[in-house]
């Protein structure tokens, strides 16, 4: 009889988030929904990767907080999965996923969007070197805007 109860608690959870899903303006990668020691995560793989520069720019990083900055054309950035608030770190006090400079590995998390009470992790689609930071820390983003500016890294730092 218990794995009724549970049973039905993880169907309400697939409805809710189906619900959620629904409601949402843009594609989105994954949910997590709990209810007492119930969990359902359902999460989504990008059917487009992220698209790869032929050159980088020279020079040192620099980081850009601006929130409306845009990267050069031809550099690859990680961009906003939902329309949300953009937080470079895990909790408030806490050190950023990433900063300027920092090489990062496809599938790592670079920050989070939250969306409707929800965190959505933001994952780089391919390795780089961060040169640019192009959102200030718990400032509102559009579904695909921009967020990190990366320079691609090739060869065994990849």
């Amino acid at each position: 009889m218990a794995d009724d109860g549970a049973e039905q608690v993880l169907d309400g959870l697939r409805r809710q988030a189906h619900r959620l899903v629904a409601d949402l303006a843009g594609p989105v990668r994954r949910v997590r929904l709990r209810s007492g020691d119930a969990a359902l995560e359902v999460e989504w793989h990008d059917p487009v990767p992220a698209p790869r520069a032929q050159t980088s720019p020279s020079g040192e990083p620099v980081a850009r907080t601006d929130p409306e900055a845009v990267p050069a054309a031809d550099r690859p950035t990680v961009r906003s999965p939902v329309v949300g608030t953009f937080y470079r770190a895990p909790e408030p006090g806490a050190a950023p996923f990433v900063a300027v400079g920092d090489l990062v590995r496809p599938g790592q998390v670079i920050g989070i969007v939250e969306a409707m009470k929800l965190m959505n992790e933001v994952t780089a689609g391919q390795a780089g070197r961060v040169v640019e930071v192009l959102v200030t820390d718990g400032k509102p983003v559009e579904y695909d805007q921009p967020l990190i500016a990366l320079d691609p890294v090739t060869g065994p730092d990849a």
